[in-house]
């Protein structure tokens, strides 16, 4: 073989070789910088940063880019998934919640007042079955109940800090995304803001009780069982007084038990900025 015929044989196999190399699928990002991305510019927080907003009209002209986002989440497989590590796990599909229901109320946005408003007298819109997620047609009750609620796998009632269902009455839309070397920093973290909104959890003195969101009635259970040795919601709350108030001896009450519980209504307006 002459030196011509093995240097364009040489250039062919490394052609074929770079082309097998093509076809592996590109690992998944899990600094999920797109979808951060669009956090960092879309939510607002309140002046005490115990809540915020999306902006959805903004949101709406950025739908190509959500699309790609929610994509690449369609393209991980059940086996990629199971190899990652239980905090990759979590955010990955605490930032699939977040995002499909972002992407759902884009498809009638403005035209609602209320994620209720995407549902009927049938079928909620967190039974909708309209994206793929792990190999399979699922909903954002799939993501929430089946996944992240599922029996002794994660066990983190800090999940209900995150998951927003674009309402007034959910904890805040971080303004960035959930990532493994930070997710229990930023699980903590939303926790705080949350007991510490006024508007949502808070001390009557009139009653002597908290009045703290549904959310702490409809996951009561996800509280209680044994979570960090806790088996009521009074001592649940009784780790948290400093966050429910600023009087030390309501902090008290609170810390020794010594309180009522009461659910606040909530509010599905939509958290729109």
């Amino acid at each position: 073989m002459n030196s011509r015929n093995f240097f364009l044989i040489s250039i062919l196999i490394l052609c074929l070789s770079s082309n097998v190399l093509s076809l592996e699928p590109e690992p998944f990002n899990h600094q999920h910088q797109v979808w951060n991305e669009l956090l960092l510019q879309h939510v607002h927080y309140d002046l005490n940063g115990f809540s915020s907003k999306l902006d959805y009209k903004q949101m709406l002209k950025q739908q190509g880019t959500l699309n790609i986002y929610l994509a690449k989440l369609s393209k991980v497989s059940q086996d990629e998934f199971f190899s990652w590590s239980q905090n990759q796990q979590k955010a990955f599909l605490i930032n699939a919640y977040n995002a499909f229901t972002v992407k759902l109320i884009l498809t009638r946005y403005p035209n609602l007042e209320s994620i209720k408003d995407l549902g009927s007298f049938f079928r909620s819109p967190w039974k909708q079955q309209f994206f793929t997620l792990l190999g399979k047609s699922r909903s954002l009750d799939d993501v929430e109940h089946k996944l992240l609620r599922q029996p002794s796998v994660y066990d983190d009632p800090y999940i209900h800090f995150a998951v927003v269902c674009a309402s007034i009455g959910c904890p805040a839309l971080r303004n960035e995304a959930y990532i493994a070397d930070k997710i229990d920093q930023q699980l903590k973290d939303n926790l705080r803001r949350f007991l510490s909104d006024k508007s949502r959890n808070r001390y009557n003195v009139q009653t002597n009780s908290l009045e703290v969101s549904k959310i702490f009635d409809w996951y009561e259970e996800d509280f209680t069982k044994g979570y960090k040795g806790i088996n009521s919601l009074k001592e649940f709350f009784s780790l948290y007084g400093k966050h429910l108030s600023n009087d030390k001896n309501i902090r008290q009450l609170i810390i020794k038990k010594r309180v009522n519980i009461n659910f606040t209504d909530y509010d599905w307006r939509l958290n729109d900025l």
